[in-house]
């Protein structure tokens, strides 16, 4: 799946969820979404931070 593809399916998904919730659960989905995002986010750079460090120290 291409980056194009990838933005399509999203596009998709979100439309699907806006057409079956209430605004109240739509805006909570984003909230968990968003939360799942930074979360994610913050354990890749942690694990890019560790795996730099052990190549600095040779661990």
């Amino acid at each position: 799946m291409d980056a194009n593809q990838l933005a399509a399916t999203i596009t998709a998904l979100a439309i699907t969820i806006s057409d079956t919730h209430t605004p109240e659960e739509i805006a909570l989905l984003a909230s968990v979404f968003v939360q799942l995002g930074d979360t994610l986010a913050t354990l890749a750079t942690k694990r890019a931070a560790d795996a730099a460090h052990r190549t600095q120290t040779g661990e």
